[in-house]
């Protein structure tokens, strides 16, 4: 529903989920919503869809949470689903049978606006599963909250994948999360980690944090590990001096 209200409000912006949970949604239903906000949007659509993993929310709100097995194989077919219900044929119908999920000769409406379907990213920290769904199925493989150590490794990781299934590696972007806290100097920079309940020392160590030449070189060894994408998360949103800052120190740097 945010997208949707967001697809309306805006014009440029791409929009999308970083990841939303296979355990949240029907597969087919999530596909009319992601292809309903594609037409909304005018086509700006990205879906980010992973296995979950916040317990605590789901028992929250009463959403089952299934052993991290099942997880994977629910994830593995509603990428297959979702997928397949996008890039199947107008007028054709679309049939799927997995131990999960099941449709029988769906119409496969309504379209996306983007052809042959929304890219799809696939994330995470996993060393088997992960980096051959994305493979598989993404056109974006995304490193949530690790270092750019982390970044490189996986990224050999969705390589490997990528060749077993005769893909050419190059053909998947590769993107990161990272916490963004930027000051104008030390004291600004204290200042908004204070107020978003985080200690300078730990924002310095695992996010793009500091001054603005502090992110600029954290993003610049991000880029040097394979990242072409990067997601800064802001958790103060309130504060907008603080996009204003890294807009105008930041963003021409990179």
């Amino acid at each position: 529903m945010t997208l949707g209200a967001l697809a309306r409000e805006t014009s440029t912006i791409r929009l999308g989920t970083l990841l939303t949970s296979a355990t949240f949604r029907h597969p087919g239903m999530l596909a009319i919503e992601v292809a309903q906000v594609d037409a909304m949007s005018g086509g700006r659509v990205e879906l980010g869809l992973g296995a979950g993993w916040f317990a605590e929310e789901h028992h929250a709100y009463g959403v089952p949470f299934p052993g991290i097995g099942e997880r994977f194989d629910r994830l593995e077919e509603q990428l297959a689903v979702i997928t397949g219900l996008w890039q199947c044929e107008p007028g054709e119908r679309f049939s799927f049978e997995g131990r999960h999920y099941r449709l029988e000769n769906s119409p496969a409406l309504p379209k996306p606006v983007q052809s042959p379907r929304p890219p799809v990213i696939v994330g995470g920290h996993g060393t088997r599963r992960t980096p051959a769904l994305a493979a598989r199925f993404a056109d974006e493989f995304n490193v949530a909250f690790g270092s750019a150590d982390d970044c490189r490794r996986l990224f050999g990781l969705v390589d490997q994948a990528c060749e077993q299934i005769g893909r050419s590696p190059s053909s998947l972007r590769r993107s990161a999360a990272l916490v963004l806290c930027c000051g104008s100097d030390e004291a600004e920079f204290r200042q908004r980690a204070a107020a978003i309940g985080r200690e300078p020392e730990e924002l310095r160590e695992h996010g793009a944090c500091g001054t603005a030449q502090e992110v600029v070189d954290v993003l610049s060894r991000y880029g040097e590990a394979g990242v072409s994408r990067v997601y800064l998360q802001v958790l103060d949103l309130d504060d907008l001096d603080h996009l204003r800052h890294v807009a105008k120190e930041v963003m021409p740097c990179v």
